[in-house]
């Protein structure tokens, strides 16, 4: 699980920042999104923006634009919440199995 509901904000990276600098329009958005980059909270915020169709800001490291496209293509979602939940889980688990055949390779080479 990614965490608890209530506490998520008060871990994440952008909690220092000024929050103007979170809402921005144009090339601005790069840097905006780049203080999402190593977010331990990132997909806790990123579920928060879309599961409340929150329009303005980065959230997650995505933008209002970024946010949309992805709302418009998985129009069914439920809890965007549980889809990147189900989503980390099936990438660490493949990562692992990655990580454990190069570990079995070099043992065997």
């Amino acid at each position: 699980m990614l965490g608890d509901d209530t506490d998520w904000g008060e871990r994440a990276l952008c909690r220092s920042a000024d929050p103007e600098e979170l809402f921005v329009e144009g090339a601005a958005q790069h840097r905006a999104k780049a203080l999402c980059i190593g977010c331990p909270v990132r997909l806790e915020c990123l579920s928060y923006a879309l599961d409340q169709r929150i329009e303005h800001g980065i959230w997650g490291g995505a933008t209002e634009r970024d946010r949309w496209a992805l709302l418009r293509r998985r129009p069914t979602v439920a809890s965007w919440r549980s889809l990147l939940e189900a989503a980390r889980a099936e990438h660490d688990q493949q990562a692992k199995a990655l990580h454990d055949y190069a570990d079995g390779l070099a043992a065997t080479g």
